[in-house]
């Protein structure tokens, strides 16, 4: 039996202060997600609470950019991003492999479909509300003011028959940097940011110095960097040459630090 109860705080401590519900799983917001955690043990429950996310997807030198780019894609913009381990932020290793990096993702972009989400042509739908809309569009905006380039712009989308949909196109920034808010904070829509780094080693320190560390991934053919990377990285999910981590007995299902 699978039973679907709609409801805000009031069904989720209904829940947590039952004597019959024995465990409990959350995805949501970091905040929310140690409510959950915290009521839910003090009340004798297993509780799994998994909060926010900034996911990274790496590039190295040596990837093929054509597997890394069409990865990346749906993993940014799949959903219109609205999912916990939606890509949003790519780092290059090297302004060459960034620069090439960009291009293709711009090619891509402009050959997607954005229109109303019953028609299976179609590769991105709206956001879920117009207040969601209104707060991704924010940060958008943010990013300008904060001088990331912003080299695909999906705020003037419009989509025939739909004008008051809920809809806005993919967006790419470039040249971002790590005290930029566009960066450090989660978006949870169609926004990837690219920044630049010069080694591995950098990309990896730039990662484990963000406050959540959710999933992770790494493009490249040098199986020692990959294994160093999946070694080493403090992030709960790790992928290699995809952009999704599939969970694998040998690494933790979950994310870490505030994720």
């Amino acid at each position: 039996v699978f039973n679907v109860v709609n409801g805000d705080k009031e069904a989720v401590d209904a829940l947590l202060h039952n004597p019959e519900v024995v465990a409990l799983s959350f995805v949501g917001s970091t905040p929310i997600a140690e409510y959950v955690y915290q009521t839910g043990t003090l009340n004798g429950k297993r509780v799994q609470a998994l909060g926010g996310a900034k996911n990274h997807a790496v590039v190295m030198p040596d990837a093929d950019i054509d597997n890394a780019v069409s990865a990346i894609m749906g993993a940014a913009y799949g959903s219109c991003g609205e999912r916990c381990m939606a890509i949003s932020a790519v780092v290059c290793v090297g302004d060459d492999i960034a620069d090439a990096v960009v291009g293709k993702l711009q090619e891509q972009i402009g050959a997607l479909r954005v229109g109303d989400g019953t028609d299976n042509t179609n590769d991105m739908g709206p956001l879920v509300t117009e207040e969601q809309l209104q707060k991704v569009r924010a940060y958008v905006d943010l990013g300008v003011e904060e001088g990331a380039e912003l080299v695909a712009d999906g705020r003037g989308l419009q989509v025939a028959g739909r004008e008051r949909g809920y809809f806005l196109g993919a967006c790419l920034f470039d040249q971002v940097r790590s005290s930029m808010r566009v960066y450090n904070e989660e978006i949870f829509g169609p926004v990837l940011c690219v920044l630049r780094v010069g080694s591995q080693e950098e990309a990896m320190d730039l990662i484990d110095a963000h406050e959540f560390g959710n999933g992770t991934c790494i493009f490249t053919r040098d199986g020692e960097a990959a294994r160093y990377f999946t070694d080493n990285i403090k992030v709960g999910m790790v992928g290699v040459n995809v952009a999704l981590p599939v969970p694998v007995s040998s690494h933790s299902f979950g994310g870490w630090k505030r994720s």
